[in-house]
């Protein structure tokens, strides 16, 4: 691994904006002011999608994450942070790049929500068709 102090990088994923801020420690994960564990409370599978770009490099006990996020619910949030932290790692050391490209964590998820139309309850819900 390449000797960096800090590397920042921004992780997006619908209305979520995640500021991630990447440094070698002792594998401690800060968003908000507050540990992974806090922030996301019983969601398990959550917190391994969180640290899943950590996991791939085998990074998880070598660097401490610090994030401030805003923006969407704690799914978004979440996936914010792993496109954060993964583009973060691949600032860090052009191999983490190769690990991570392959499993699609280095790509920005662009789907979001579809306007809603008028004359229609939702995007594409219409109202009840009446025969009569």
């Amino acid at each position: 691994m390449a000797k960096a102090v800090k590397v920042y990088a921004t992780g997006k994923r619908k209305s979520a904006v995640a500021k991630v801020w990447v440094k070698s420690g002792k594998g401690a994960i800060s968003i908000n002011g507050v540990d992974l564990n806090s922030w996301l409370g019983g969601h398990e599978a959550i917190k391994l999608k969180v640290i899943q770009p950590l996991l791939l490099t085998k990074q998880e006990s070598l660097l401490e994450v610090v994030a401030d996020i805003k923006g969407g619910g704690y799914s978004a949030q979440a996936e914010a942070l792993r496109h954060g932290i993964a583009k973060a790692l691949a600032a860090l050391d052009d191999d983490f790049r190769a690990i991570l490209k392959p499993k699609g964590l280095l790509t920005r998820d662009s789907r979001v929500v579809e306007r809603k139309k008028f004359g229609r309850h939702k995007a594409r819900r219409s109202p009840q068709f009446s025969k009569r």
